[in-house]
């Protein structure tokens, strides 16, 4: 399997020309013009500080459909307690950075590099990456952020640090995003987090169907946050 370099041009080889784990491309930048081409075209970067920048696009690919998303009996009776406030795009950086911290504590190391999160911050100020936050009196405790083109949502990390807390969020986003008419949530990799939440495998032909739809419609770049 041929390993394809990026250089400077904004363009990405043809997805189906990914190994059998996904693997696309390695190089190029993490430019926001890179970035939403990429995810535009069902690819997303991901890689660690001893590698160079490395392009994937793995199929099946996990989606959950925002209207569809399952919630558990349990998360119910959370949901019912409001004993969490969510809010949207009230503190990017933050959940970025705990993301990457709890990861880092969790598993020695994280992809979450600092050249990451400020591509994905710039993609924020832009109004192309939203936040959802998760607080308890006061202290943010658990939160998710990703990247929104068109009327899909390409989920990136999640986090909390209490129970529940960034289950509550998901369930939020899922929320606002079908109110919102959206096609998808994309799950990049299936775990069993996502699936427990309805997340759904889709072959790569059904994937750019869906992506279709979603692009043909602008990018809500001003999210407001659940009352």
């Amino acid at each position: 399997m041929a390993v394809f370099f990026l250089g400077s041009e904004r363009s990405f080889p043809p997805v189906e020309w990914a190994d059998q784990d996904g693997l696309l491309a390695i190089g190029g930048d993490l430019s926001p013009s890179r970035l939403l081409l990429a995810y535009g075209s069902g690819i997303f970067p991901w890689y660690n500080e001893e590698s160079p920048i490395l392009w994937w696009a793995p199929f099946p690919r996990p989606l959950i459909f925002p209207s569809q998303i399952h919630i558990s009996r349990s998360l119910r009776r959370i949901l019912k307690q409001n004993k969490f406030k969510v809010t949207f795009d009230q503190d990017f950086k933050q959940v970025i950075l705990s993301c990457a911290q709890v990861h880092k504590e969790k598993d020695g190391g994280t992809w979450l590099l600092p050249e990451m999160i400020e591509a994905y911050y710039k993609l924020h100020l832009l109004g192309f990456a939203h936040s959802v936050e998760v607080w308890l009196k006061g202290k943010l405790v658990g939160g998710l952020y990703g990247v929104s083109l068109g009327r899909a949502f390409f989920g990136e990390s999640m986090f909390y640090l209490e129970p529940n807390a960034s289950k509550v969020g998901m369930v939020h986003l899922a929320r606002f995003l079908a109110k919102n008419k959206f096609y998808f949530i994309d799950c990049q990799q299936k775990t069993t987090h996502v699936v427990r939440f309805g997340a759904v495998e889709v072959e790569r032909k059904e994937y750019f169907v869906w992506l279709k739809k979603a692009l043909a419609h602008p990018t809500l770049k001003s999210w407001v946050s659940p009352s």
